[in-house]
């Protein structure tokens, strides 16, 4: 009988785990059929599917800028804050603070801004290379939220629910559209080597549908992904016989099993773990890429290298057809709870040259008419300071969930466009809101995708990105 146990100890002593039971998809294409992305049952492979409608983007680099950063500092001046720096304020906005100790006065941005390109856009002077393709972006200034604290924020962000166990964005992007390249992961997450942001890995979980769609996490320096070649070299031949045996074995566990979706999804990512040992290696090999090209992302800098060969490795990847990236900084770097000027400057340093860079290559490239960017946080700051002990130099801003931008560039995108409005605070949204479902189903809509007609029933509820929230396609930022 073909038991766990038996299946186990076959394939360590034929090939060596996991490496060697990935070898069996090199005979050909997996033979799991997958279902509509709008019935009851999950797909159980990663071939491309039909779009409910035509699509604008045929891939999605996601900029996650984990943190919270500051509205007012950076793409929506507010010039009241320097008419009233000092007045007091925090009793009037009481109930939206998360930490009233430290509350102070309403506090003006240190920064100076100017209008750039034709659309006339205001950028802060901390992001001047960005300034420079303000022409070919949309800059949302009235996101909200429903937490002010970080860990549910951006639960809400990447989920569309407030806790663990649900699906990211692309995961559901990536059940609903399946993957052009079968030899790389659909959904690639390239996150900082310095450590992992808020909720770790649970940002690009699969939760409730298969794992196969969830995230895989390439490493940007060494080898991409590791175990991924055997420690030894085997002659062709025995690979061949391997692969023979171990595909028929596979079928036959699966057959036995009347296609159990779950044991479908475990062999389905066997089978692209072998199609990566070539594919992903060659992806990431920027010794490919031109001097010129690496100090366009800011790899021959010491501050921008870690952020900038990310970028780089984003664009080979959607250039080979992945159909989702998201990228990640370290810990918190936008969360400035004090030394405003001094974070500020130093995240957006860091990711300024290197984000400027991803978006002039795409365009030379004629890549950015079929990617959509989108760069964004889990929430923004507060207009009044952060009190850090008696030095007003050194306060920062407290978390605002009522009140954030988040910007989009490339395939479908009305460029050149600032949309929504804040009060003269910057404090919350009063004309064009749009709340985390609608930036969701916005950027569905924009890979195809109905936010309505992709779900999965679950214990008898259809189980939605947008959940069971009232949601909008934000057609205003839309070409």
């Amino acid at each position: 009988m073909w038991t766990d146990l038996h299946r186990r100890g076959f394939l360590q002593s034929m090939a060596g785990g996991l490496c060697g039971a990935s070898l069996a998809s090199l005979l050909g294409d997996s033979v799991f059929a997958g279902t509509p992305a709008h019935s009851d049952m999950p797909y159980t492979s990663l071939s491309p599917r039909q779009p409910h409608f035509p699509v604008r983007a045929q891939s999605v680099i996601h900029l996650y800028m984990n943190g919270g950063p500051s509205q007012m500092d950076l793409f929506d001046p507010k010039p009241m804050l320097d008419k009233l720096h000092g007045t007091k304020h925090y009793d009037k906005i009481a109930g939206e603070i998360e930490n009233l100790s430290s509350a102070g006065a309403i506090m003006r941005s240190p920064f100076k801004f100017a209008q750039y390109g034709q659309s006339g856009m205001w950028v802060s002077e901390v992001m001047p290379h960005f300034a420079r393709h303000v022409d070919d972006v949309a800059i949302i200034r009235s996101m909200q939220t429903t937490n002010i604290t970080h860990e549910p924020a951006v639960y809400i962000m990447q989920s569309g629910k407030m806790g663990p166990g649900n699906p990211t964005v692309g995961s559901w992007v990536v059940y609903g559209l399946g993957s052009e390249n079968q030899n790389l992961p659909a959904y690639v997450v390239l996150d900082d080597p310095q450590g992992l942001p808020i909720n770790g890995i649970e940002n690009w979980q699969a939760g409730f549908l298969p794992q196969q769609f969830q995230g895989t996490r390439f490493r940007s320096t060494g080898s991409p992904v590791l175990n991924l070649h055997p420690d030894n070299a085997r002659p062709a031949d025995v690979e061949a016989i391997e692969r023979a045996v171990l595909t028929a074995r596979d079928r036959q566990h699966l057959q036995e099993r009347h296609g159990d979706p779950r044991l479908a999804a475990r062999i389905a990512s066997y089978e692209l773990a072998a199609r990566m040992q070539l594919a992903a290696s060659e992806a990431l090999d920027l010794s490919q890429e031109t001097a010129h090209t690496e100090a366009m992302y800011g790899i021959d800098n010491e501050v921008t290298a870690s952020y900038g060969r990310r970028c780089l490795i984003a664009r080979r990847l959607v250039e080979r057809g992945v159909r989702f990236v998201q990228l990640y900084i370290n810990q918190q770097i936008w969360d400035h709870h004090s030394n405003l000027e001094e974070g500020l400057r130093s995240a957006c340093t860091r990711t300024d040259l290197p984000i400027a860079g991803l978006l002039e290559d795409l365009k030379q490239r004629g890549l950015l008419d079929s990617t959509l960017i989108i760069w964004g946080g889990e929430f923004g700051r507060l207009p009044i300071a952060q009190l850090s002990g008696n030095d007003a130099k050194r306060s920062g801003r407290d978390h605002n969930k009522n009140a954030f931008c988040c910007w989009l560039a490339g395939a479908g995108i009305k460029r050149g466009t600032v949309y929504g409005e804040t009060d003269e605070l910057g404090f919350s949204a009063v004309n064009g809101q749009v709340s985390v479902p609608d930036w969701h189903a916005t950027l569905l809509h924009l890979v195809g995708l109905d936010y309505d007609r992709l779900y999965l029933t679950r214990d008898g509820l259809n189980e939605r990105l947008t959940g069971v929230h009232p949601a909008r396609v934000v057609t205003e930022v839309l070409a």
